[in-house]
């Protein structure tokens, strides 16, 4: 509080009371602030369209990996920790393609852009990995890239290159599964753990239901895949429709993925579907 005329104390507004703000009661208004707030900041920045890369934030690129493998071998480690790292290096291809990808993506937009914009950025969930491996590939490429963050209780820190104005950090899961899905125009889906089978499933799930638009999905990395999730199961057991495997495409090379969303994006880019009236969600 504060003293007004007459020495009478003013109670604190209630957008500025810290402690109203962040308990129960304004639960509320903090969700709204997580819808509100990026939308502004996109706004700002002038975007509005993402193809967005799915995948595992434990998945390292090949330097760190052998930098690690070295040093475990210097130091004799267990059978346990170096087969492990021998998986990792099985998957740090994945890391490298991700990264070539989002560079190739980038320059392709940054070509088709006008104005000094890009026509599209690439858009991650922000921390290391496959996620980073998005953004650096972007940064690269001399484009900017939208970090979507999440406060997690082991803290997921903002990998390096995600450009600052498009640094965005979350508190509920829901709201910035929202804005990965809201500006989507594509969707890039690498191996992944929990998180990437949960996203690819919402995003299926959406345009399945038509509760979004159409659009361009990649699974990348059918090896990976094909042992993960048994598509064609589902079909034989009758729980979709064959035209429910339509809805994505295999690749395994970022020139084939990049073939497969150029190939699709092409048309919306160029003006003909009318994106404005877009709503994923």
């Amino acid at each position: 509080m504060t003293s007004g005329a007459g020495g009478r104390r003013r109670p604190v507004k209630a957008y500025r009371d810290i402690d109203f703000l962040t308990g129960p009661r304004a639960r509320t208004v903090r969700i709204l602030s997580e819808y509100l707030e990026p939308e502004y900041r996109f706004e700002r920045e002038g975007v509005d369209k993402t193809v967005v890369f799915f995948g595992s934030a434990r998945n390292n690129s090949e330097a760190h990996v052998r930098e690690e493998m070295a040093a475990a071998r210097e130091r004799n480690a267990d059978p346990e920790q170096l087969a492990w790292l021998d998986n990792q290096l099985r998957l740090a291809h994945y890391y490298e393609d991700a990264r070539i990808l989002a560079r190739m993506l980038s320059e392709w937009a940054l070509e088709l852009c006008s104005a000094q914009r890009e026509s599209f950025v690439l858009c991650s969930g922000g921390g290391p990995g496959i996620m980073e491996a998005c953004n650096r590939g972007a940064h690269e490429a001399g484009a900017r890239s939208v970090g979507l963050n999440i406060s997690l209780p082991h803290e997921q820190d903002p990998n390096p290159y995600i450009t600052d104005e498009l640094n965005v950090e979350f508190h509920y899961f829901f709201m910035r599964k929202l804005w990965f899905v809201k500006m989507a125009v594509g969707i890039v889906a690498f191996p992944g753990g929990f998180g990437t089978l949960d996203e690819l499933a919402e995003v299926l799930t959406l345009i399945q239901t038509g509760r979004s638009q159409p659009m361009p999905i990649i699974v990348y990395g059918t090896e990976f895949w094909d042992e993960v999730i048994d598509f064609d199961a589902l079909l034989r057991w009758g729980t979709i429709s064959p035209e429910d495997l339509k809805l994505f495409h295999r690749c395994d090379t970022p020139q084939e993925a990049f073939a497969v969303m150029t190939e699709h994006l092409r048309p919306l880019l160029s003006g003909k579907p009318d994106l404005d009236d877009q709503d994923n969600v």
